[in-house]
């Protein structure tokens, strides 16, 4: 008999994105026993509209405010009772063999906890699949341009490997996140601590932690466009992915917990040393006053953020 999935889909102002997500996912979702939840995020597009006129059969949340992506995805645990969770983001678009080839490997591999898989752009282009753990140190050389002096430390995206072999690896992206049952049984699914960013690490970090595997799974591929709801939600960064204070307090709350006291204090020297690097190559680039800001901008945010999560042990919202 084969094994049942549940998807769960966390929606914020991507209501233009529904029916493309979907259209994808019935093509793949001919696996018996498959399911969808969508929380929606307290939209204020028609996302819950669009939801109840076109996709009535999908179970639906609502929140009446943005818990963030983590805590949104816990919401749907009282309702999963099937052998696969999927975690799949609106703008990330599945093969038709995605289901069927993911789960038959994670059914044929009882060790896998986690499984990600390949991840393009709309244009083919290979994105980061198949990641490493962030440290204060790669952050900090990879922030700086610095990494080409220290080129054996492993940064969390590296690719110059061949991509087309399942391989294991440190974390895989939450945008196409299957996660075995069991393992959410063991150690539970996101840390609500993190309101966007880190939660999908952190979860592979306290998985490998209890001896479950994460896996990259190259054999089927999920177009992913990245960065639609953030976009709904304030200025992104020049990377068009990230929004910075959200993605800082993240990592503050991150490296506190899986490096300690000492492995923050260390992130915030670098912080402080990166945000001084960039500025002194900015002037002697002449790039302007403005490329400076930014970097007593981010400074402060950073140390500001420091403060107001107590060290990093709560998050501000």
């Amino acid at each position: 008999m084969a094994s049942s999935v549940c998807v769960v889909v966390v929606n914020y102002n991507t209501a233009q994105l529904l029916p493309r997500m979907f259209a994808s996912l019935d093509l793949a979702a001919s696996h018996p026993g498959a399911s969808c939840i969508v929380i929606d995020n307290a939209s204020n597009d028609a996302s819950v509209e669009v939801m109840r006129s076109s996709f009535p059969q999908h179970r639906l949340l609502v929140n009446e405010a943005n818990v963030g992506f983590g805590r949104a995805n816990n919401q749907a645990l009282p309702y999963v009772d099937q052998e696969y969770v999927l975690l799949l983001n609106t703008d990330a678009f599945v093969s038709p063999d995605t289901l069927s080839r993911t789960i038959e490997y994670m059914d044929a591999n009882p060790a896998v906890g986690i499984l990600g898989v390949r991840l393009t752009g709309e244009d083919g282009e290979l994105q980061p699949s198949c990641r490493f753990f962030p440290t204060p140190l790669n952050v900090f050389l990879l922030r700086t341009g610095l990494n080409r002096l220290l080129p054996w430390v492993r940064l969390v995206d590296d690719m110059d490997w061949n991509h087309a072999s399942v391989r294991e690896c440190d974390w895989v992206p939450g945008c196409y996140f299957l996660i075995r049952r069991t393992l959410v049984d063991d150690i539970g699914l996101f840390d609500q601590r993190y309101f966007l960013y880190y939660e999908e690490v952190d979860l592979c970090r306290r998985a490998k932690q209890a001896g479950w595997k994460v896996v990259y799974y190259p054999h089927t591929s999920v177009i992913h466009i990245g960065g639609e709801s953030a976009k709904s939600d304030g200025k992104l960064t020049t990377s068009g992915r990230q929004l910075s204070a959200l993605q800082i307090e993240s990592e503050l709350l991150y490296f506190r917990r899986h490096h300690g006291r000492l492995g923050l204090a260390l992130h915030m020297v670098l912080v402080t040393l990166g945000d001084m690097i960039l500025a002194a190559k900015a002037l002697l680039k002449r790039r302007g006053t403005a490329a400076v800001a930014e970097c007593w901008k981010h400074f402060r945010i950073t140390w500001r953020l420091l403060a107001k999560t107590r060290l990093a042990t709560r998050p501000t919202r």
